[in-house]
């Protein structure tokens, strides 16, 4: 890898594309446009390709952006190029031996290298899901849809979205795997609901909702060989589970996606072999800048957990997100691995135990996931800017190094899934990662319909979006609070450390901030231009120990209608109103339509959670 050019202008250029009063506010760069301004010179990519060559290296695949180059060669030739001898050794941790090099690697090169990656198979990539390498036990759900009360991905897109009008339209959720899967585990997940047909060598996925039939592209972007049907990891056997579970939960969060594009290299090209297929499958999501939300489920140790940061720079450039879950073993630190749910540039996914109000319900209340992965940084990643000040004495946060997670979604072992033709229940932060990004293809698609964004673009690094609004006095608005239980799982699960960590109102080190309100996160992240009016009110009645202007309602429901024309319902059962800022509040049956649909904030509480909304003339 080579590194970025001008990295001191890249980093203020990422803090001002971020900040709402900067004038360079969401103007994300092209591929040729990051190229140009922040990757190596051509000429300095082509003096690599010319030293490689030199020293018998084969060079088999080269990038748009210049960052990263594979190679291939004997032992003899690549210790002779980095001037190292490559030993095997015992593993410290694992019964096994690994090889890697006896010193750091030098070049006899002008042009300065970022890092040399595929020089070791210390670390083995684990699918963060429990059924692989540890089975779950099955958790007593019964509000799902699914066989046995398991949660559907539909389910999931009840709970926590609700609605039917955002449906991911218009946008791409890209899933880093290793190895392929079978289609037919894919609709089977969905329990007859779903059917596929062949596209070639892809699929299109016929899938039948609340909100309509959709026929979703499922298109495979095969890298270092692969050949997309399944594969068996090291120890295990033939295996789909993870590869399924990403594309199903995306889809039954997002199910008018225009695509999801299944990024796949071969397990032979696993860190445990020495392979470099991580690296290929990041950097090619990069100059590819298709899918504007990335899911990834696995999780691993490499030499340098800051190696990738110049690629992730280049999704935050760009408005890609990239979300990640968080482990499946506990608190930190633990027997697991941290990366790359610890990195500074993506968006930490950590799990919950939700329950719903019944099969395809809503929202009721949601705790902490025993096993949610979270902590301080071991790799000791310092502190970002978007969450200094977060750390405090009631979450045991870190003031100096980065903490994990940054969000959560239902993780439970309550989901239906299906693994190699079989299907069963299964649980971990694997679900909750793809999930986040199902979500954010809705939040994408309604801020491309209020002129936030341009066609084809994404909100990108969104930590920097989703922080201030859990720091802010609105934040049970916009994020279900999760201050109900822990992630210690010590004694129970292979794997699990003892050090542990409670869920506290607030960002905690278990589930973050927590999981999503919407529609008011969307509206949050995303606004969108509204008129409206209360309508369907039935009665009111002043609460005598509550301020005269909070007014209970036994019903009510908030419609308005977007820029766009498209119409939009919150409904509610029980819930307090009130106008903000100066003036007289009155009771909803008192107050005129004409002076509720006047500019200003609105609060409205449905469903266990709080919502604002702008509302405009």
């Amino acid at each position: 890898m080579l590194p970025l050019r001008n990295q001191d202008e890249l980093t203020s250029f990422l803090g001002r594309l971020y900040d709402l009063a900067s004038p360079d506010y969401r103007h994300f760069l092209t591929v040729q446009q990051f190229t140009d301004q922040f990757g190596p010179t051509a000429e300095d990519y082509q003096a690599v390709i010319n030293f490689a060559q030199a020293n018998g290296l084969t060079v088999t695949n080269t990038f748009k952006n210049r960052l990263l180059m594979d190679v291939t060669g004997t032992v003899g030739q690549i210790e002779a190029a980095f001037n190292l001898k490559i030993n095997l050794y015992q593993h410290p941790t694992e019964n096994r031996t690994f090889f890697a090099p006896d010193r750091e690697p030098t070049v006899n090169l002008n042009v300065p290298l970022w890092a040399i990656a595929g020089l070791d198979n210390y670390s083995i990539p684990r699918p963060a899901s429990m059924h692989a390498p540890n089975g779950p036990s099955p958790a007593n759900s019964t509000n799902g849809s699914g066989p046995g009360g398991y949660y559907l991905p539909s389910d999931m897109r009840a709970a926590y979205y609700g609605g039917t009008a955002l449906t991911g339209s218009g946008q791409t959720v890209g899933l880093i795997e290793f190895g392929g899967y079978d289609i037919g585990d894919v609709a089977s997940s969905f329990n007859g609901a779903a059917t596929y047909t062949n596209n070639g060598s892809n699929y299109i996925l016929n899938y039948s909702t609340s909100a309509g039939n959709f026929n979703i592209p499922i298109n495979n972007v095969l890298k270092d060989g692969a050949t997309g049907a399944p594969e068996a990891y090291p120890g295990y056997s033939v295996d789909d589970g993870e590869q399924v579970l990403d594309i199903a939960q995306a889809i039954g969060m997002a199910p008018g996606l225009d695509q999801v594009l299944v990024y796949i290299a071969p397990i032979s090209t696993l860190p445990i072999y020495g392979g470099t297929g991580d690296y290929d499958i990041f950097e090619q999501m990069a100059v590819d800048d298709t899918a504007q939300v990335i899911s990834c489920s696995f999780n691993w140790s490499p030499a340098d957990p800051q190696t990738l940061d110049t690629v992730f720079q280049h999704f935050k450039a760009d408005g890609q997100t990239l979300f990640v879950a968080s482990g499946d073993y506990g608190g930190w630190p633990n027997g697991a691995y941290y990366y790359p749910e610890e990195d500074a540039y993506v968006t930490a996914v950590g799990g919950t135990d939700l329950t719903t109000s019944g099969p395809g319900g809503s929202w009721q209340g949601e705790t902490a996931w025993f096993r949610s992965g979270g902590g301080i940084s071991p790799d000791g990643i310092p502190i970002p800017p978007w969450q200094s000040g977060v750390a405090n004495s009631s979450n045991e946060g870190s003031p100096t190094l980065r903490n994990v997670p940054d969000v959560a979604m239902e993780a439970n072992s309550d989901n239906y899934f299906c693994d190699m033709g079989t299907c069963s229940y299964d649980g971990g932060t694997s679900f909750a990662a793809p999930r986040w990004a199902g979500f954010m293809a809705l939040v994408n698609q309604q801020a491309v319909a209020a002129g936030a964004i341009q066609p084809g673009q994404g909100l990108g690094f969104i930590n920097q979006l989703i922080y201030p609004l859990g720091e802010s006095s609105n934040y049970g608005n916009y994020f279900h609070v999760i201050n109900i239980g822990n992630n210690d799982c010590y004694g129970s699960v292979y794997y699990c450390g003892t050090t542990w960590y409670n869920a506290v109102s607030g960002y905690n080190l278990v589930t973050g901030w927590g999981s999503p309100n919407a529609p008011s996160l969307i509206q949050a992240l995303a606004p969108m231009p509204i008129v409206g009016a209360l309508t369907g009110t039935t009665t009111t009645q002043t609460e005598g120990s509550l301020p005269l202007c909070l007014i209970h309602i036994t019903y009510y429901s908030w419609t308005f209608t977007d820029g766009q024309g498209n119409p939009h319902t919150f409904p509610g059962t029980s819930s307090f109103i009130g106008k903000t800022g100066t003036g007289t509040c009155k009771g909803v049956s008192e107050t005129p339509l004409d002076e509720w649909s006047a500019d200003g904030l609105y609060y409205l509480e449905a469903m266990g959670g709080v919502g604002s909304i702008t509302a405009h003339e």
